[in-house]
């Protein structure tokens, strides 16, 4: 032992020391002859070679445990290796009994539900090792969680995790944290998961789940769903909202969204086809899914009772399942009529339908004090003061008209809207909410002056026709409209702001300029939006429409019993729109306005995606055509220019702003604010 931590010099002198020993049998003298075969190999040697062997090993075990990430991990999918079944470390026997061997006396074999021990999970490690490729350990990432307890829920949620993940927008995960014993590969063949699913499954069940206690379970969710955090950091997890899911589960899921903050998706009963849009999101939008609210206010009119109780009854039966509740405010006239008062006596809201466990209402009724006829300004300013987004990024208005129907689905496309053009990545990087001024449900068959207009079709790429068949689209339009619009509270707060100056402006200028005094838009609509249209043009805003096919299953605008705005209520129409005697040039003219006078029909309700174009999905606003406000096709450059010129021009003649001076003295624009187009006032 001693020679085998000597080194090399220590060793040649012990020989050399051995070497000079005289031998008593030559007198001294060591044999010259002796035979090197019969030499054992040095110590040292096999010191070397274990130490070669060891190195081997170690060095086989690290390349063998490496991940496989692909040459780009940051753009393609992680390659997930599902574990071996046949080992046991992962085989669940069919009995329920633990897979692996303790020695715990206390541990029953009867199926009680007894055992409070601490919580291991064997499968859990390999899955999250593997998902290094998918960028877990950032904050914001592209994994989406779909999260089971119940077999049943599990079979509810996977169809949905294989469409989002056919999208090739989001890594979709699913994890299984269930009492069963059933194996992830018999769980994926009952439910018809295939290869071509791109979903990763992760084991997360504990040991002894079969006999563990209701605390135990909850907390071994808890405590899994900190190692997947730690992993993955989910930025949305999707459990089934329905009574098929276990109490410990939703307790525990419910508990660790509240420290993480990590949003949660709660899918309501037989929601699967209703939510079917929500596959086509990427996890910008997903993450925001609980964190965007949309309140309804709508300004009823003296005479339009029929309507407005039409309207009610259509946002009763609408379906909200995939948001919370708006808030709805019904701004009344001074006289109401009395239809409108036995109505408004046993309407509630939120609808019955609804799930509301607070039992809280979200209705709000403004009644207006003043008996005189309000002017123009008073009427902006009014309306406009009925909502404030306490968040502007997250706090949006639907603005209706009571002449509007909407459908069981419009609500639907306003949160796939909204979430796709506002928060998606896309959107993001493209600053496509920069020039978004909101979403119309409608799709208008006049201009804001009364006049014909003719939307923008594209052509149809699967026609047989040569020449190419005509098909509705979405497009941006400069002109708003008050009939059925959501508009952004970012933009609201402007507008707010916007009008303020303006009537400030009005007041100060001794001559009031054509820019705030000539009307663009038709008394049919409220003088509010005059003020809406002269910040689009001034800022270069855009609405989304959506084309004609959609529009047939979001709303309709009904004319039959219109009414004019309160505010212009004084000015009566004519009895009689044909006259004895009239030329051929009026028959025409008054044929003109009646065939204006149609609406778009609801078509009997089909699922949002089935109403949509482009198979479902939502177009990108940089290929959608572009109008200006008055109706004329246009570009993205060309659209800048005009708006360059009307803010020039608005500036001078309203703001009272030098647009030669100094680019130092020109005041930079703010977020939310107008301050930037007006110069004489604070």
């Amino acid at each position: 032992m001693r020679s085998f931590f000597l080194s090399d010099e220590e060793l040649g002198k012990k020989d050399d020391d051995h070497n000079t020993k005289p031998f008593p049998n030559n007198g001294g003298v060591r044999p010259s002859k002796w035979n090197p075969a019969a030499r054992v190999p040095p110590r040292r040697s096999l010191k070397r070679i274990a130490l070669v062997l060891l190195v081997a090993a170690g060095v086989y075990l690290f390349f063998k445990n490496i991940p496989v990430l692909g040459p780009h991990q940051g753009m393609r999918r992680p390659n997930y290796v599902y574990p071996d079944s046949s080992s046991t470390l992962h085989k669940r026997p069919s009995n329920g009994e633990p897979a692996r061997i303790v020695t715990n006396s206390h541990v029953s074999n009867t199926p009680e539900r007894t055992y409070n021990g601490p919580v291991k999970f064997h499968d859990l490690a390999a899955s999250l090792h593997a998902i290094a490729g998918t960028r877990g350990g950032s904050m914001v990432n592209r994994n989406i969680l779909f999260a089971a307890s119940s077999l049943k829920s599990a079979a509810t949620l996977l169809p949905i995790a294989c469409q989002m993940a056919a999208e090739l927008k989001n890594y979709v995960h699913f994890a299984l944290l269930s009492r069963s014993d059933i194996d992830v590969e018999e769980l994926r063949s009952v439910n018809g998961i295939d290869d071509s699913c791109q979903i990763i499954f992760h084991d997360a069940r504990p040991d002894y789940a079969l006999v563990s206690t209701e605390d135990r379970m909850e907390n071994a969710v808890f405590r899994s769903l900190y190692h997947i955090n730690t992993y993955m950091h989910p930025q949305a997890i999707m459990i089934d909202g329905s009574d098929e899911e276990e109490g410990f589960f939703a307790r525990a899921v419910r508990q660790h969204v509240k420290g993480t903050r990590t949003t949660l998706v709660e899918l309501p009963l037989k929601s699967a086809k209703s939510l079917e849009w929500m596959s086509r999101l990427d996890s910008a939008s997903l993450r925001l899914w609980d964190k965007n609210h949309i309140d309804i206010l709508i300004q009823a009119t003296p005479g339009a009772s029929g309507g407005l109780i039409r309207l009610l009854r259509s946002l009763s039966a609408a379906d909200y399942t995939s948001s919370s509740v708006p808030h709805l405010t019904i701004d009344l006239p001074h006289d109401v009529d009395p239809p409108t008062k036995q109505f408004l006596e046993t309407f509630t809201w939120p609808p019955s339908h609804v799930y509301n466990p607070t039992n809280a209402r979200y209705l709000s009724l403004r009644h207006r004090i003043p008996h005189q006829r309000l002017t123009e300004e008073e009427s902006s300013a009014r309306f406009l003061e009925s909502f404030w987004p306490a968040q502007p990024e997250h706090s949006h208005i639907l603005v209706l008209s009571p002449q509007v129907e909407v459908s069981p689905n419009f609500f639907h496309y306003l949160k796939y809207s909204l979430l796709e053009y506002r928060y998606s990545t896309m959107a993001a990087f493209q600053l496509w909410d920069r020039r978004l001024f909101g979403i119309s449900l409608e799709q208008p068959l006049r201009q804001l002056n009364g006049e014909s207009f003719s939307p923008p079709t594209l052509k149809n790429p699967d026609s047989e026709n040569p020449a190419g068949e005509e098909m509705s689209t979405p497009f941006l339009w400069q002109a708003p409209t008050s009939n059925a619009v959501l508009f952004l509270g970012e933009k609201w707060m402007e507008l707010h702001d916007f009008v303020s100056r303006s009537l400030e402006a009005k007041e100060g200028l001794e001559t009031v300029p054509e820019l705030l005094s000539e009307k663009m838009i038709g008394k049919h609509h409220p003088s509010w939006l005059e003020h809406a249209l002269r910040l689009c043009r001034v800022r270069g805003y855009w609405l989304l429409y959506p084309g004609q096919d959609t529009a047939r299953n979001l709303a309709t605008v009904h004319n039959e019993l219109s009414r004019l705005p309160e505010e212009y209520a004084g000015e009566e129409r004519s009895k009689s729109l044909l006259t004895d005697g009239a030329s051929d040039e009026e028959i025409d003219n008054v044929r003109q306005k009646l065939r204006l006078e149609s609406e778009i029909t609801l078509a009997p309700r089909v699922s949002l995606l089935e109403s949509l174009s482009n198979d479902g999905n939502l177009r990108p606003i940089g290929d959608l055509p572009i109008l200006t406000w008055d109706g004329r096709t246009t570009d993205l450059d060309v659209s800048n220019s005009l708006a360059a010129a009307y803010e020039s021009e608005f500036k001078e003649k309203v703001g009272s702003c030098d647009v030669e001076a100094p680019e130092e003295l020109i005041r930079v624009r703010e977020k939310l604010s107008a301050q930037d187009l007006f110069c004489a006032t604070v």
